[in-house]
């Protein structure tokens, strides 16, 4: 059987395995969050090492992307710098690949609600492939980069724009302690509301599910969150909030959707081949293995 292991600097309460068959393969994924400890979080993957068939880093990226600059989060590196033999992916390249698929998807399934055609990036550049699919499907996009993670109120509306500020800015934040841009461990669970008015102005509100949880008013009815890693418990609050359909970039294994990290992780084991995969042969087993994203209604 092949294991693939997703270790996250999230919390441990979204933990999650499962065991699945895929391509005549009986493979085990699990999810192991460390609350924010990056020393447990790397002394799990230098113990691990050579015991598993592909690792996933989760609760954050090894780098971010913007068009075809890649950014290296320095004070991530360290959590992976002991693996020595086991491939280790953050789900980057299932972003650039099966996350621009999900607008046409969109298009395709729920065609009548997508009026206006207005997406919110909650933060666009660590998901380029799915921003990219907004802006390049028709959507006047707004990326929240700089709001959400910076708590300046600047929004980018193009992809120019935030090829622009990801030069400039990009070199100085990857240096920055990772908790200071992004939510780790229990503060996941925080809700603190932001930027209310450009929630309200979407139809649809894409990105991160932490950083859309953790910021998002308590009232979005009819609106679509389009985004991954889902727990029931999110889905219940999105529920209760009125959001219409939750459109995940992944399709639901065992009642959740697992992060990108930890579906590509699942793919690289089942490949076989013992190394993270390229973008062309990801796209070739997303085919095969029929993924798409998922659409569930939460409310009518």
């Amino acid at each position: 059987m092949k294991r693939a292991v997703s270790i996250s600097l999230g919390s441990s309460k979204r933990n999650s395995a499962t065991e699945l068959d895929l391509l005549g393969e009986r493979v085990s994924i699990e999810r192991i969050g460390t609350d924010g400890d990056m020393d447990r979080a790397a002394q799990l993957f230098g113990e691990l090492d050579g015991k598993v068939d592909a690792f996933g880093v989760g609760g954050t990226d090894l780098g971010l992307s913007c068009g075809d600059k890649h950014y290296k989060l320095h004070s991530v590196a360290r959590l992976v710098r002991d693996v020595k033999l086991t491939p280790v992916v953050d789900g980057s390249g299932l972003k650039n690949t099966l996350e621009r698929r999900i607008a046409p998807y969109m298009d395709e399934h729920i065609p009548d609600v997508l009026v206006p055609r207005r997406a919110l990036l909650t933060s666009g550049t660590d998901r380029w492939g799915m921003t990219k699919s907004f802006m390049d499907n028709g959507y006047e996009a707004v990326i929240g980069d700089l709001m959400f993670a910076l708590g300046l109120p600047i929004p980018l509306r193009s992809e120019a724009g935030v090829k622009r500020v990801a030069a400039i800015m990009f070199p100085i934040i990857t240096r920055l302690p990772f908790e200071w841009i992004y939510p780790t461990g229990e503060k996941q669970e925080i809700n603190t509301p932001k930027f209310e008015s450009w929630y309200q102005w979407a139809t649809v509100i894409a990105g991160d599910c932490h950083f859309i949880k953790r910021f998002m008013p308590a009232r979005l009815d009819g609106k679509i969150l389009c985004t991954n890693t889902t727990t029931p418990e999110d889905v219940a609050i999105f529920r209760q909030a009125g959001v219409r359909y939750l459109v995940t970039s992944t399709p639901r294994l065992g009642g959740r959707s697992f992060g990108t990290n930890m579906m590509e992780a699942m793919m690289v084991a089942v490949s076989g081949k013992g190394r993270p995969l390229t973008d062309a042969e990801l796209e070739d087993l997303i085919d095969e293995l029929g993924f798409h994203p998922n659409i569930e209604p939460l409310t009518a």
